[in-house]
């Protein structure tokens, strides 16, 4: 009866843990900050963009600083760059959905683990875009913060995976910081935003919470 119990106990933890992180997740997400963020020297453009699960960051490149652009790899026709960040091994190995394995998921959110900068190269806007206004100070901000989040060499170049990309408009470069349930590529962006003094979520793990702020 006594092993009986215990299973039934640890049964109720196991189900109680994802439910209260659910929970708990979706509290934060629908909690808003820096609300006033809009006025009237928001003449800056920037967009968010989803796969539907994962969120990135789209920066035209005419506006990228100096900074930032220096060393990574677009074309003379590419007009925008996308920024994500995500699970090193989760990253390289699912390019695809279809791909993901319950190894990979789980090792992405449950084991520290190192992380890369996803730069994706757009010729043209793409229509499911989210458009974002905002100041000079604020594009500033969002700049320092993603240029901060690659880690670079001795010589402050930023390290960039040969030949690991899906395609030849994609690049994955190594990243400052480790991946776990608390902190995902989701959150990522919001801590982008939130820092930049942008409208955000307090926290959010998913991508819907700061697409919603803006649509």
């Amino acid at each position: 009866m006594r092993y009986l119990t215990r299973i039934v106990k640890w049964s109720l933890v196991l189900l109680l843990l994802p439910l209260s992180y659910l929970i708990m997740s979706l509290l934060l997400t629908s909690i808003t900050v820096n609300k006033s963020h809009q006025n009237d020297s928001n003449i800056e453009t920037i967009y968010l963009n989803t796969n539907g699960v994962h969120l990135n960051i789209v920066l035209p490149i005419a506006q990228i600083d100096p900074a930032l652009l220096r060393d990574l790899k677009y074309f003379d026709e590419d007009s925008y760059l996308s920024f994500g960040w995500g699970e090193e091994n989760f990253y390289i190995h699912t390019p695809n959905w279809s791909d993901l394995t319950f190894r990979n998921a789980i090792s992405a959110l449950f084991v520290q683990s190192s992380t890369l900068m996803h730069v994706s190269m757009h010729r043209v806007k793409q229509s499911d875009w989210i458009e974002i206004k905002l100041s000079k100070t604020q594009l500033k901000q969002l700049h320092n913060y993603v240029r901060h989040s690659f880690k670079t060499d001795s010589h402050g170049f930023k390290k960039m995976l040969i030949d690991q990309g899906y395609t030849q408009s994609d690049d994955f470069y190594k990243a400052h910081g480790n991946y776990t349930i608390f902190n995902t590529c989701n959150t990522w962006v919001n801590t982008g935003f939130k820092e930049s003094g942008l409208k955000a979520c307090l926290w959010t793990p998913f991508d819907f919470g700061l697409i919603r702020k803006y649509e």
